[in-house]
Order: structure tokens, then sequence, then C-alpha cells
């Protein structure tokens, strides 16, 4: 069985323009009938243009944006039709990586603060899935420096404040913070578009590692299909919020069917001439 489930997922917005001094109102269907599964331990790349909906999807399969219309099944538990007690539980299990470095992390917290959070929230819910026991200070401690080093940064970051990194140094932080409650599934929404193309590439590197290291699963979403291929074992390509192609890696870029793929892959250089 897939660890996530979705069927005939819909988002639509309600739309109020103005024009000219008129008033015009509307909907958008920023997701339309997407239906696909995740498998645990793989990399799903959803890959599309700027607007396609890619990040709405993701944060419909996380119930952060709540669902026009479809069905979600996490690891068998049914997220569209979960309590807001169980969608907390289940949260533990699900995490974020957001793309921006700069405005995902509270300028108010140290950097040991902004990892533990959600350490403490959850023990105070009750809704864990550590068999260490956290509930102590010095234990939570312990766990945000190993987390630091798990992403390549030193304890001493602990107390300091996240304007004081760089853009990468940041997303790092970001990731140790999702990684806090030893999540099963994580969705990257374009974790390395908003970082230089070197820091990016380290980013990515240090994705695949921690995916090998901790059992994760991703949904990585991207408008870059080489950073996609790089990284995923399956794409799925996204436009005007539909799946118009899913598949292997392998299949995606050396045999794609769908005309916007091949437009995809003949508007990137390198996927060009490989």
């Amino acid at each position: 069985m897939p660890l996530v489930e979705v069927r005939n997922l819909t988002k639509i917005f309600d739309l109020a323009e103005s024009s000219f001094g008129g008033h015009r109102s509307g909907e958008v269907r920023a997701v339309d009938d997407v239906s696909l599964d995740i498998s645990a331990g793989e990399t799903l790349g959803l890959v599309g243009e700027s607007g396609s909906g890619k990040s709405t999807l993701g944060r419909l399969i996380l119930r952060l944006i709540e669902p026009t219309s479809g069905t979600v099944l996490f690891d068998g538990a049914d997220l569209v039709k979960a309590s807001r007690s169980e969608l907390r539980a289940l949260r533990r299990d699900m995490q974020i990586i957001f793309q921006d470095p700069f405005g995902s992390l509270d300028p108010r917290y140290r950097v040991e603060d902004v990892i533990a959070e959600p350490l403490i929230l959850h023990r105070k819910l009750g809704h864990t899935n550590d068999h260490e026991d956290l509930h102590d200070a010095a234990s939570r401690r312990q766990r945000v420096k190993e987390l630091l080093r798990a992403v390549g940064m030193d304890e001493s970051a602990m107390a300091r404040y996240p304007h004081e990194f760089s853009g990468g140094q940041r997303q790092r932080i970001g990731i140790a913070r999702a990684l806090a409650l030893r999540p099963k599934f994580i969705v990257a929404d374009e974790p390395v578009s908003a970082l230089d193309v070197s820091v990016g590439a380290q980013v990515v590197n240090l994705l695949q590692r921690l995916q090998c290291e901790f059992g994760l699963t991703y949904l990585f979403i991207s408008h870059s299909m080489p950073v996609v291929r790089y990284l995923s074992t399956r794409i799925a390509v996204m436009y005007r919020g539909k799946i118009v192609e899913i598949g292997s890696t392998e299949q995606i870029t050396s045999r794609p069917q769908h005309e916007y793929t091949r437009k995809l892959l003949a508007a990137t250089p390198e996927m060009a001439a490989s």
C-alpha cells in the first residue's frame, strides 16, 4: 500500500478581480481532479511552471489548505475526514520544508527554540512517536544538537537568531525543524529556488543523504527539471492544475508523452541536449 494516496483532489479558489473600476467575480481551479500515489522511501518529483498548482497541491496533501473535494490517505488514515485532534497527531509524521528560508523562520526565536518548538508542542499534546523521553529541556537540547549536526551545522548556532545566517544556512535550520519529530513524509516545496545554484546543489545533496539516514519519503516540488531528475525516483508533470504525465524519471526525461513535458525539456538547454 502506498504511504500517500491522493484521489480526485480538487481546490477551487473564489476570485474577485477589479478591472478599470469594475468588479468581477469568478473562480480558479488551482488543483483539478489530481490523483497520484507516493510509495514509502521514494521521491516523487512534482514539476511545472510557476502558477501550475504545485505548491497548492503539496499543501492540500498535508491539509494545510482545505480541499474543495477529493481524498488524501496517509498511511491508511483519511486526512480529509480527520478531526482537528486526529490531524494534529498525524502531523508528527508529515512535515514541510518551505520555499522561503527568510520568511519561514520566526525572527524572534533563537535557532534552538525554532527547532525545539515541534518537540515541545507535540509533547504537550501527547502526540509523539518517539521512544525517547524529551519532556525535559536537557533532552530536547541534545536532540537539537543532533539535528543541527545532521544538517551540517555546528551546535554554536543554537544561541543565534535566523537573521544572523545566510539563506542556505537558514534552509538547513528549516530542514532540521522538519526532521525534529522524525517524520515519515516531507513535502519539500521548492526548497532551493531562493538559493544560489551552488548552495542549492549542496541542499539537494543534503536532502538525498537525509533520506537514506532517516528513511524519508519526499514530495519534491520544483520548476527545475534538472534538479527533479537528479533527486527523484518518479516525476509528475503539472500543468494548469492537472497532472498531465507521471512516470519513472528515465521515462519522463527520455521518452516524454505529453506535449507540455516536451516543451519543459526543450526549454531547459542541458535537458534538451541530453
